[in-house]
């Protein structure tokens, strides 16, 4: 698997794209009336990171053949995704101002028919590992140095075809491929290990032939850094999965480890104290 010469940008930088991307997700449910703070806010250094790091991607050729390529299984966060294509230059940075307005290329979800920089559509969770094992397999038949990463929700691992893709993934021995699990605790129907424990998630995939690299801390930028530097850069012979443990709606006091604020929308006050926390908070 050929590695990407990193990108060195400051700490004090990461940590200002982190903070655009809470604020836009911020400003964009606004436009839209609902959305996905919690799962968005939890993912920001973890998107950072590999968007101003370590993805190989030429966002003036987006289709190019040789790119790594970055599927979102938990595509709901996608507003979180959005500010970052947009300020790699993908898209008009204005195209944000129609989110999910009639006729706007962005949705809920990401449409790879329809945004620049969507290496493919998502919608019910569970189906991108699958995805991602084909585009993988592809690359590897072709001799390309491009890896592909995936990422997930926790609550997704209970989906059955995560693990069908997973045992594919290992009999295929695809190390050009990483499965990113976004752990923040919280999904649409209360505290995902409550709802459904997939726990010990080690071991399981472990048992399903990869390789695990557990990050403790999903918001501490020289850890998240370590952690996929390695699953993307390090020599071996076998995919490899990042379990990253997250706080959903992180940045902001009151959604800070709740699955309430999942899915939902602030009114005028609380909207003004989430961008004051935002702006003022030193995360990572």
């Amino acid at each position: 698997m050929a590695a990407r010469q990193v990108t060195n940008t400051s700490k004090q930088d990461l940590r200002e794209k982190a903070r655009m991307i809470r604020r836009e997700v911020l400003r964009l449910t606004d436009i839209c009336g609902s959305g996905h703070y919690g799962s968005a806010f939890s993912i920001a250094e973890l998107l950072t990171v590999l968007y101003y790091q370590l993805l190989n991607v030429r966002p003036d050729e987006p289709q190019w053949a040789d790119r790594d390529r970055f599927t979102m299984g938990k595509g709901h966060a996608a507003i979180g995704l959005y500010p970052v294509l947009a300020d790699l230059g993908f898209f008009p940075a204005s195209d944000l101002d129609s989110y999910t307005r009639l006729g706007s290329p962005l949705g809920d979800h990401p449409d790879m028919k329809k945004v620049k920089g969507a290496d493919f559509s998502s919608g019910s969770i569970g189906h991108n590992l699958s995805v991602s094992v084909g585009m993988a397999l592809g690359l590897k038949c072709q001799g390309s140095p491009g890896r592909v990463v995936c990422m997930m929700g926790d609550g997704e691992q209970t989906e059955g075809q995560v693990w069908e893709a997973a045992i594919s993934a290992a009999h295929w021995n695809l190390s050009n491929l990483v499965g990113l699990v976004d752990i923040n605790g919280a999904g649409s129907d209360g505290i995902a290990q409550e709802t459904m424990r997939t726990e010990p998630l080690k071991a399981k995939w472990e048992a399903f032939g990869w390789d695990v690299i557990v990050l403790e801390d999903g918001h501490d930028l020289d850890q998240v850094f370590d952690a996929l530097n390695r699953a993307l850069n390090a020599p071996r012979e076998k995919p490899c999965c990042v379990l990253a443990y997250t706080v959903a709606g992180k940045g902001v006091s009151f959604m800070e480890g709740t699955w309430q604020w999942h899915l939902g929308f602030l009114g005028p006050l609380d909207l003004d104290r989430a961008y004051q926390e935002i702006n003022s908070g030193t995360i990572g």
